[in-house]
């Protein structure tokens, strides 16, 4: 009876002796000593809730409300746990499986076979009770399971990491969709300032006119104005319904509800916030993607050593030991005991017409293939961090010369007004004017706008100042 469990703690030592398939190796990361379009500066990170340092109470409120209550991040929740459970289920092969279990059967013999000719033509019926336990187990000599496990364990992290991406994309969406509604509030208000001007302008061009001191030209070309400015004012409003609903749909609420009121009257939009960006070499530890795709070089290296231990003898033992008794009251007695150990299984493939072979081909070239799309996702991810602080360096540049373009507008339209009102030039030239200084301040306040999208995708390119946690627990271990 010890033998073979001597046999077994000699297995479980040797187990921990070897493990097929070769150890993960994590890719390197971005050689650059620094980015080709960032300012010189310190190299900070971003606070985990990195929407704070725009420094404005709505913004606070939508993100926290999107990550309590966005269908997506339920969703991206409930995969983490199938992950999760998955891993469970997995670990569990590392251990025996024991299964106990209680019986009762009645039979009878047939008194015709040669057994009950041999009792002398009798048959043998009654009650047999039984209660016991089984057991099996598959000594990992070589770590198959192990890899399995290694591989389930990568899986379950990068689902960690994923769940984490899909709140740094939400959450600047979020902020994207806030800036670009508050950018076209700005439009609005500017719009509707515009629009009172232009009214105010046809009812003198129209007293004018009646008093015999303008033309019908003058008075057609003021209501033109009036008119397209209404209608642009239409379809700036149309635009902002239109980005109305789409954050009410990231902040999980129904688009049917009025979501925010016009929050950009009498007040400009805010500089964009300076992002630290850091160096180059930190981008794989800062973005989840890039940290979800890792874990899944990770699993798929495991499932090569899987492949691997295919090439190698298995060893199961299993076991059961309980009572049986014709009678109840003589189940647990000693000597109605029963037990068996073993048989101790060699299982050795020897032929399988190349199946084991062709499997451990595809894990490799599986392998190699996520290493491709890791470098993809790399470069990609280097890619968006300079884009956006391209987008940073070049917006402010745009909007400086901006400023200077909106403020010779607005003296263009003062000095046309001057001279229009003293009689020395047409209404024409106003109105030529008035449409270049609109037009100056509706680009000063996209290109505001567009400064603080650009100031969001830095953010959102450098990971939002995620930084991976540890792995969460299972399931299986709550």
């Amino acid at each position: 009876m010890f033998k073979p469990l001597i046999l077994t703690a000699l297995a479980a030592a040797l187990a921990g002796c070897t493990t097929v398939g070769p150890d993960f190796q994590a890719p390197q990361g971005v050689q650059q000593a620094a980015w080709r379009h960032a300012a010189p500066g310190e190299a900070a990170r971003l606070p985990a809730a990195w929407w704070t340092v725009f420094h404005d109470a709505t913004l606070d409120t939508l993100e926290q409300r999107a990550l309590r209550d966005n269908p997506t991040v339920k969703a991206s929740a409930q995969r983490l746990l199938q992950a999760q459970a998955q891993l469970g289920v997995l670990r569990a092969a590392q251990y025996p499986t024991v299964n106990a279990g209680v019986g009762v059967s009645n039979s009878r013999t047939s008194a015709r076979t040669s057994q009950g000719l041999a009792l002398g033509g009798r048959s043998i019926e009654g009650n047999n009770y039984s209660v016991g336990a089984s057991f099996s187990y598959e000594l990992d000599l070589w770590g198959r399971v192990r890899r399995v496990v290694e591989g389930a364990d990568a899986q379950a992290l990068a689902a960690q990491d994923e769940r984490d991406g899909v709140l740094l994309l939400l959450s600047a969406q979020v902020a994207q969709t806030y800036w670009q509604l508050r950018g076209v509030d700005q439009e609005l208000d500017i719009l509707q300032r515009a629009l009172a001007t232009r009214k105010e302008s046809q009812e003198l061009i129209e007293a004018r006119f009646n008093g015999g001191l303008s033309n019908e030209l003058d008075v057609s070309r003021a209501r033109i104005e009036r008119a397209n400015a209404e209608a642009d004012l239409h379809e700036v409003q149309r635009q902002r319904n239109t980005l109305e609903h789409a954050l009410a749909v990231l902040v999980g609420t129904s688009p049917s509800e009025p979501l925010l009121a016009s929050v950009a009257a009498g007040g400009a939009l805010p500089l964009p916030p300076a992002i630290p960006v850091g160096l180059p070499a930190s981008l794989l530890s800062q973005r989840p993607d890039l940290a979800a795709s890792v874990a899944g070089l990770k699993a798929s290296n495991a499932q090569v050593g899987v492949a691997e231990g295919a090439f190698y003898p298995s060893l199961s033992l299993t076991g059961n030991f309980g009572y049986a008794s014709e009678a109840l009251r003589d189940l647990s007695d000693h000597r109605a005991r029963q037990f068996s150990i073993g048989p101790l299984a060699l299982s050795l493939p020897l032929f399988d017409a190349g199946r084991n072979k062709s499997n451990l081909a595809l894990a490799k070239a599986k392998y190699e293939e996520a290493v491709a799309n890791h470098e993809g996702k790399l470069l990609t991810a280097l890619r968006e961090v300079e884009d956006a602080l391209s987008d940073v360096q070049e917006k402010q540049a745009q909007a400086e010369v901006q400023s200077k373009a909106q403020a010779a507008a607005a003296r263009a339209r003062e000095v046309a007004q001057a001279r229009y009102d003293r009689g020395v030039s047409t209404y024409l030239d106003v109105t030529d004017a008035q449409r270049s200084a609109l037009a100056a301040d509706r680009a000063a306040a996209q290109i505001r706008t567009q400064r603080l999208l650009a100031a969001v995708a830095v953010a959102r390119a450098l990971g939002g100042g995620w930084q991976q946690a540890a792995p969460e627990a299972t399931i299986a271990s709550n």
